[in-house]
């Protein structure tokens, strides 16, 4: 990137900062630098276009849906207004906004409608902040803003969830482990990903045991 693609990048920086000062803590600017890193770290293994990666990185949570009751055009409308006062393609701001539209989960049955190796970079760098150590902290840090149960024996983790129902789900905070997180190791995009990604499922498999352990009143 030349010396004006880096401004954009940390004009995009302190503009995301500053919109999500008051956002909860699995999805504040701390989530989104963390996003960013990966993105970085990925993209050095594959053929890409580096600013398009990283200001939709930067980008893909500017207004989360969950946030703003379930909406999924504030995000790419928040984006866009940052993005207006580029230099950027018209192009590259319909890609950066596909990228934001595409890149969450969404219960992992929605289609994408649009296909990069851009999107699959961010994408592998959102889910892998969704993993380890860190995945778990985001899980429970949501679950208690949710006033979700932590646990509950008797409510079964659905994996046949519809998009609509994934968003509305309220089920106790450990079935999200099985609704989401141990889902995403087997739907990373790059090779990279897949291997970090590996590394921090196996994390949360330990967590899990232990849990169950301690919940049973196992030593």
């Amino acid at each position: 990137m030349n010396h004006t693609d880096h401004k954009i990048v940390a004009d995009c920086a302190k503009y995301v900062q500053h919109a999500l000062k008051e956002a909860e803590g699995g999805h504040d600017w701390f989530h989104i630098q963390r996003v960013w890193k990966n993105a970085k770290l990925i993209a050095q293994n594959e053929p890409c276009d580096l600013i398009i990666v990283e200001l939709a990185a930067l980008l893909h949570d500017i207004a989360d849906s969950k946030f703003h009751n379930g909406n999924e055009d504030i995000g790419p409308i928040k984006a866009r207004e940052f993005l207006a006062t580029t230099h950027l393609s018209s192009d590259a701001v319909e890609h950066i906004i596909a990228i934001i539209r595409n890149v969450s989960f969404k219960g992992g049955k929605a289609a994408k409608n649009h296909s990069s190796i851009e999107l699959d970079i961010v994408q592998d760098a959102d889910r892998l902040d969704a993993l380890g150590a860190i995945g778990i902290a985001r899980t429970f840090n949501y679950g208690g803003y949710k006033n979700r149960t932590i646990y509950d024996p008797s409510i079964l983790p659905n994996l046949n969830m519809t998009k609509e129902e994934y968003k509305a789900s309220n089920a106790p905070t450990l079935n999200h482990f099985y609704e989401k997180l141990l889902l995403l190791k087997d739907l990373m995009n790059t090779s990279t990903g897949k291997m970090i990604a590996q590394e921090r499922h196996s994390f949360m498999e330990v967590f899990l045991s232990q849990f169950y352990d301690e919940w049973n009143g196992k030593k």
